[in-house]
């Protein structure tokens, strides 16, 4: 065909591999991805794409697989500044005792925006193209989020206590509704209501949080069943689990992401799987914190729509969705006794589609499949300690990390590259910018370092 034949279009990507994810487990060789106009056209091979497409731009990929961007479905990335600031505590202690007081001494509009920066650099820089947060000051990370190019889900927290941020439930409320007009308009954004958990939110609280989520059509973020401590206080309190009373109250249902999921018995996965819930394990924050491990099979066996986040930089210690995957397939497996728990095409989905479907967003994202957004992740694969590669799949989940990402595209447009020749590269974010970042709170923060 001559070139006037060709279908003009902005990008094509060829790579050695491609990982659609759907339909499920499927791997393509020596394929290629068109793009135009922020959108896939189509998916094929390359010598089916070269005969039908002029593309303005063609980045040939040999060694490397294409995936879709990965989805980290609970995360704080406003706290990425407090990385490491008290490790090695329980939860309420490291809470009660140092994460709040810190962020009561240092938490601002402007700490936020900062922190949300380096956290999304990381994030870029390890495949994410899309986060789901909640933390203070929403519209802070907003504006890091665009700067990074990513695409983000944002929590509008809402808490009973004050704090910098706001007063009361229903200032909390109040503030993140207007913050969410602010953004409406961007397409890489998005908004949930995010009550920070069943032990600080009230009923009446949830209640109205309920009400405003079906008038709005948002989603619900929320932490659920972490602890045991956490349900203990729940039975003492309310004479109900912490699942039982957001049952109660209205609150499960397919617009609900409750992150962490540790403590489930098989009946409560039932109530998950039948209101359509959708659950973000934290596989290495649940293990750092020593809350447990989720028994994400059974949730899985069960119908659950599981995905994975990484939890805030400051109790895990890495937003690193690399390393989720590989220890949620590895923790499956040890706890089931079942080697084919969790197999590598299930996490890459867990890590994709499913944050997609938990964020209402799988008719864009999650996928490469055409018409849907070019949120696209690739890994290289050729080098020394990832060699020699027999499954490209095993091996993405396996053996792969966050420094063999070479190139992520959100909605068509390069936002990192990582080359053999130099360090990482960001669309829109100066490397000296993250430094005087580190070098300004840093100091500020080192007082509540434990």
């Amino acid at each position: 065909m001559s070139n006037l034949n060709k279908m003009n279009v902005d990008l094509v990507i060829e790579a050695r591999w491609v990982i659609p994810v759907v339909p499920r487990n499927r791997l393509l060789e020596h394929a290629a991805v068109v793009i135009h106009q922020g959108k896939i056209v189509e998916v094929a091979a390359i010598e089916t794409i070269s005969a039908n497409y002029q593309a303005s731009k063609t980045v040939r990929l040999d060694e490397h697989v294409l995936i879709p961007g990965l989805i980290n479905l609970h995360t704080h990335v406003g706290m990425t500044m407090m990385r490491g600031l008290a490790d090695d505590l329980p939860l309420m202690q490291w809470l009660q005792q140092h994460i709040w007081p810190a962020e009561q001494q240092i938490v601002s509009e402007r700490f936020v925006r900062d922190s949300a920066l380096l956290g999304c650099a990381e994030m870029l820089a390890g495949g994410i193209t899309c986060f789901n947060d909640m933390y203070f000051y929403p519209q802070a990370t907003a504006e890091a989020a665009l700067q990074a190019g990513m695409r983000a889900q944002l929590g509008l927290v809402v808490l009973e206590f004050p704090t910098n941020y706001a007063n009361s439930a229903d200032d909390y409320i109040e503030k993140g509704l207007n913050h969410r007009d602010e953004w409406r308009g961007q397409s890489l954004l998005s908004a949930s209501f995010a009550p920070h958990a069943p032990y600080t939110v009230a009923d009446a609280t949830f209640e109205k949080i309920v009400t405003y989520a079906e008038q709005l059509g948002l989603g619900i973020h929320t932490h659920l069943h972490e602890t045991q401590d956490e349900i203990e206080q729940s039975l003492k309190q309310y004479g109900l689990t912490p699942i039982e009373r957001l049952s109660q109250l209205g609150v499960l249902g397919p617009n609900l992401t409750a992150a962490h999921g540790v403590h489930m018995k098989n009946e409560e996965i039932e109530q998950l799987q039948a209101h359509g819930c959708s659950l973000a394990h934290c596989v290495s924050s649940n293990l750092k914190l020593a809350s447990g491990m989720a028994p994400i099979q059974k949730m899985l066996n069960a119908g659950v729509n599981v995905g994975l986040g990484t939890d805030g930089a400051a109790s895990n210690n890495r937003q690193d969705m690399f390393t989720e995957m590989r220890t949620a397939a590895l923790v499956a497996k040890g706890l089931s006794g079942d080697v084919a728990s969790i197999p590598a095409w299930q996490a890459l989905e867990m890590a994709t589609i499913n944050g997609a479907k938990a964020l209402g967003l799988e008719g864009q994202i999650g996928s490469i499949e055409t018409g849907k957004l070019a949120d696209l992740t690739a890994v290289k694969l050729s080098d020394i300690e990832a060699s020699p590669c027999f499954d490209s799949l095993s091996h993405l989940v396996y053996v792969a990390g966050r420094e063999h990402v070479s190139h992520v595209w959100v909605e068509g447009d390069l936002r990192f590259e990582r080359s053999d020749m130099q360090a990482g590269v960001y669309a829109n974010i100066e490397p000296n910018e993250l430094k005087e970042i580190v070098l300004k709170w840093q100091p500020k923060l080192n007082q509540h370092k434990v």
